[in-house]
């Protein structure tokens, strides 16, 4: 058993750390609520860009519309967006997605090739010997869409040099506070799942599904050149809003387990150390009877 001047140090050094998680607890309960209110203030021009680029899909010979739309015949070269984060102390969200994302392109007919958003993800990737081509690091807490713009104009940039054949993006999609789902999407050439559409129509009811033509007003190449990659990169800030707020949900919840877990180890060392210090007592009165005794037999 430790002695209690030891037991007394790790109980100190234990209630420090646990003042240390309950303040990253609190930092991060204010962050994921900016975050929460960035992604909620651009979620409605966000939906609204995705339907009509799932109109634009279910046009008539929609390929020929945009070559952001069109699909390659031959896939010889695939880039994944992933998004993860740039600090620790999130409990499982940066293993979790990139385990997700890795687990996903395992076995895929073309070589994969990564944009790290994150300094977390760009690490793991290296580690696992991944082809990481770019490496986008220190984002802003609730970026403005020019603070990011540039990873989605590469995406689209190197997507019509014909340098990758689809592009997907990795995140985590923020459900609520204690649920956060890693998901791997799609975005060029744009391709919506049947499931997803309905997700898309089904958030607003008063906005009905129609599968009417757009007329194009004042040409429909200018308009659709200027919206279909603006919206594209609109789908990646997005993305990047959603993973943020995840990323600071899980280090909240991380955080408060993590102070949680102090206090009772606390509790635990507190027992241990009354044990160590009633024995050191216990210990002392009988050196004392001892001595008296051994002092009493000497005087006969």
């Amino acid at each position: 058993m430790s002695s209690a001047r030891e037991m007394r140090l790790r109980i100190k050094s234990v209630k420090n750390l646990s003042q240390v998680t309950r303040a990253l607890q609190t930092v991060s309960a204010s962050k994921v609520r900016k975050s929460m209110q960035a992604m909620h203030a651009t979620s409605a021009y966000a939906e609204k860009a995705m339907r009509v680029l799932v109109h634009l899909a279910k046009q008539p010979g929609h390929q020929m519309l945009h070559p952001l739309l069109a699909e390659r015949p031959t896939i010889q070269n695939t880039l994944c967006i992933l998004i993860t984060s740039d600090r620790g102390l999130a409990g499982s969200y940066n293993v979790n997605i990139v385990r997700n994302t890795l687990n996903y392109f395992e076995g895929f007919p073309s070589p994969v090739f990564y944009v790290a958003v994150g300094r977390k993800g760009r690490d793991m990737l290296v580690r696992r010997r991944k082809k990481v081509v770019a490496d986008f690091s220190q984002i802003p807490t609730s970026p403005r869409f020019s603070d990011v713009s540039a990873i989605g104009w590469l995406a689209v940039d190197e997507f019509l040099d014909k340098k990758y054949d689809q592009v997907f993006v990795a995140y985590t999609q923020f459900e609520n506070m204690l649920t956060q789902i890693p998901t791997v999407r799609r975005i060029l050439p744009l391709f919506v799942e049947q499931d997803e559409e309905k997700n898309i129509y089904s958030r607003n009811d008063q906005i009905k599904q129609s599968n009417g033509v757009y007329s194009y007003e004042p040409g429909q190449a200018e308009i659709l050149d200027q919206i279909v990659p603006r919206f594209t990169a609109l789908q990646i800030y997005q993305s990047i809003l959603v993973a943020q707020a995840s990323e600071n949900a899980a280090r909240m919840m991380a955080m408060q387990n993590a102070t949680e877990n102090a206090s009772e180890l606390i509790s635990i060392l507190q027992l241990e150390y009354n044990k160590a210090r009633q024995q050191s007592i216990t210990n002392e009165m009988l050196d004392i009877a001892g001595g008296a005794e051994a002092l009493a037999q000497a005087k006969q």
